[in-house]
């Protein structure tokens, strides 16, 4: 696997695209309707396909992988549980996607399948401001799966001086952190407890939270009006940990942020036009509603 970027745009002429999600589960996805409202906006025509395939293994993701290849693909997205389990199935991977292990947008130049992560450029839009405003200070990143990785290089991208790993696979939260070695001070923590202890903000980057999950990754008492906290789950918006946070006097951040830019960074990767954010605001927002 040749691992550099050297993708060209989409053809400029083209004005229809098919494009997509690949995970589970993803029925609640607000992908389908920012992709297809943006590109409606700029007068150009897009469906996304959700592809719920669960529990797939390396031969049935290879497939996969190859459908999306043969079949008219712009290009994809990819969720959990599969953004590490696609890398050696590409044929290239963009610097940053190499570097941080993960990918979450495939695109499809010239019959190639070339793997970005705009999960990091993503949530370094989102999460800037609160970055800023605490002093660059130590992070807790809960969860270090495909997106705890991508957040943990956009959080160092940042500047953050300091990053506190957890995750219940103590093996991944060290391999994140070996990563992460040079980008910034990375360590792993033992517990919950040990790695919010001390720091400025936390940012959930596991599923828990997620529907039909009804738990949290941070226990109540560990939350305080001092902090800010993050969730990159977005179903539902108000997860039960940025209910708690809330009620303790801490700034939250939910996951619709994170949502719309990495939208808006995979989009112009699919079609070579930049997407309009508040058309893909308006249509995150309009999926939030119904539910």
């Amino acid at each position: 696997m040749t691992m550099k970027f050297a993708a060209p745009s989409p053809d400029a002429t083209n004005d229809r695209f098919l494009t997509g999600l690949l995970g589970a589960p993803i029925a609640h996805s607000a992908s389908p309707a920012m992709h297809e409202r943006a590109a409606a906006a700029l007068g150009l025509h897009c469906h996304y396909q959700l592809i719920e395939v669960a529990d797939a293994g390396r031969e049935e993701l290879k497939v996969l992988l190859d459908g999306v290849r043969r079949l008219g693909f712009a290009g994809i997205n990819v969720t959990f549980p599969y953004k590490e389990a696609v890398l050696d199935l590409l044929d290239e991977l963009s610097p940053r996607a190499a570097l941080i292990g993960a990918v979450n947008t495939v695109i499809v130049r010239d019959g190639r399948l070339i793997g970005h992560n705009t999960d990091a450029t993503g949530f370094a839009r989102a999460v800037a401001e609160l970055v800023t405003a605490s002093s660059h200070d130590a992070i807790a990143v809960i969860g270090a799966g495909g997106v705890g990785k991508a957040i943990g290089f956009a959080l160092a991208g940042l500047g953050v001086r300091e990053l506190r790993i957890f995750d219940s696979d103590r093996a991944r939260a060290v391999a994140m952190a070996a990563r992460l070695d040079g980008q910034t001070s990375a360590s792993v923590a033992d517990s919950v407890e040990d790695a919010l202890r001390g720091v400025a903000g936390v940012v959930n980057a596991s599923p828990v939270g997620m529907l039909p999950s009804v738990g949290t990754p941070v226990p109540e008492p560990l939350l305080h009006a001092g902090l800010w906290v993050a969730d990159a789950v977005y179903s539902p918006l108000r997860t039960p940990l940025l209910t708690a946070a809330k009620a303790k006097g801490a700034r939250v951040m939910t996951g619709r942020d994170l949502a719309i830019y990495q939208a808006a960074d995979a989009f112009e990767l699919f079609t070579g036009h930049a997407p309009d954010i508040a058309e893909l605001g308006m249509a995150f927002d309009g999926v939030m509603a119904k539910r």
